[in-house]
């Protein structure tokens, strides 16, 4: 065996690292985490202010097909470590679990740190070594093939570890601040693996409104709704194939445009409409409950003396936020046609200019190709090489479906990682 400082270094502490690093500590592998960071999974922490989602409990066809593109590659991890297996995961630590009423699954203190706080109990009880405040800056020259030089930036300069095996999972390059900056993607690509493109996944979009060309809320709009939410929508886009995609919730208003849960669920087909077209339209229901026909006749029953402002709120519920939408996106002479302002209250048309930046984004889009890697995520090119979590080239939506595959892939890497060890006779 190579004597090696750590005999696999996993870099990275967010749930994908510490997921792998479980599966080699209970093989009996001596494992170390490093960490840029002063402390591990600040990420994990910061999803969890709001309460820690971490699984959905939808059918298991449902659930693999919100990864898209990419839910083939995924599916036998989260077959193998899926929502199920992560409740039973967590109720071994004493982390409770339930079911809210939109499927979506939550510790039943609805917070992140405990569960943190117990994981690292069992994972140092295990012989799990953390060393944090160490920025990886990629390979240094090895006297032996068989051994990868890892490169670390400290506190107290410049340091190197000898590996065995490296299990890289370094999160995507959303909310730099907490360690996912993306500053990786060059030092793979000096390597020769192919990465796909850093992009923003669950992210707001800046808006054009009006005549379409001028950027942002108008002066008015933004004074008197900006944070403003914008309740009981339903949304719908067509993507560069010119599939429509919709889904029903709220957002929020920004300073410069749009974000929020329905937002979110839409961001991917946006955002991809954006590039393929320099544009893209979302359009907003703001009656879901009503039908076009319906609207249309009330808002053509005479208002008297009352003003449209009432007339809307009487004939078709539409207030504050909703009205004030309608105001900034729709021209006058709708307003003085019942059958174009119903049209517009079931399909207001959104006009998108750009996303927002990637590190306001919740998660990223792009990364390691799945096809520069073999079974359990060992680089092709790079053998001892494995990647885990946000790092790979697929996205989701919120609603659990990022944790779960964070930490279904940090477990594959991990075995990935046993096998292959167990291979070179290690």
């Amino acid at each position: 065996m190579i004597k090696a400082e750590a005999l696999v270094a996993v870099i990275g502490g967010g749930p994908a690292g510490l997921m792998a690093a479980e599966v080699l500590a209970t093989h009996g592998i001596a494992v170390t985490v490093f960490d840029a960071m002063p402390s591990v999974g600040r990420k994990f922490l910061l999803a969890g202010r709001g309460g820690l989602n971490l699984t959905h409990s939808e059918a298991s066809a449902d659930f693999l097909s919100r990864y898209g593109a990419r839910s083939g590659e995924l599916a036998p991890m989260i077959d193998a470590f899926g929502p199920t297996a992560l409740r039973d995961w967590a109720a071994a630590l004493g982390i409770e679990t339930f079911v809210g009423s939109s499927g979506r699954v939550f510790p039943k203190e609805m917070k992140a740190a405990p569960l943190l706080r117990a994981w690292l109990a069992r994972l140092r009880a295990n012989g799990v070594r953390f060393a944090v405040r160490h920025r990886w800056l990629g390979w240094g020259q090895s006297p032996d093939a068989s051994a990868q030089v890892l490169r670390f930036a400290t506190p107290d300069g410049e340091r190197s570890v000898t590996a065995t095996a490296v299990v890289l999972a370094l999160g995507g390059g959303s909310w730099a601040k907490l360690g996912s900056d993306g500053a990786w993607v060059e030092t793979l690509r000096t390597q020769g693996i192919d990465v796909a493109e850093l992009r923003p996944a669950n992210c707001g979009f800046d808006v054009s409104c009006g005549d379409g060309q001028t950027p942002g809320w108008s002066t008015h709009f933004l004074e008197r709704f900006g944070g403003a939410p914008v309740k009981s929508l339903a949304a719908q886009c067509t993507d560069p194939l010119g599939r429509t995609h919709t889904h029903s919730g709220e957002c929020m208003i920004s300073a410069t445009g749009i974000e929020g849960g329905l937002v979110y669920a839409l961001s991917a087909p946006l955002r991809d409409t954006l590039a393929a077209q320099g544009e893209a339209t979302l359009y907003l229901d703001l009656a879901p409950g009503r039908s076009l026909a319906r609207l249309t006749t009330d808002l053509a029953r005479p208002r008297g003396s009352r003003s449209m402002a009432s007339h809307l709120q009487g004939q078709a519920g539409i207030k504050g936020v909703k009205a004030g939408l309608l105001r900034e996106c729709l021209s006058a002479a709708a307003f003085a046609d019942p059958a174009q302002l119903a049209a517009g209250i079931k399909a207001l048309p959104l006009r998108l200019s750009a996303t927002r930046p990637i590190d306001e984004a919740i998660s990223t889009a792009g990364g390691v190709r799945f096809e520069g890697t073999e079974s359990g995520l060992m680089l092709q090119a790079m053998p001892g090489v494995f990647c885990a979590g946000e790092m790979l080239d697929w996205e989701a939506p919120t609603g659990g479906y990022l944790l779960t595959a964070c930490f279904a892939s940090g477990r594959a890497a991990g075995r990935g990682v046993v096998d292959w060890l167990a291979g070179c006779g290690q």
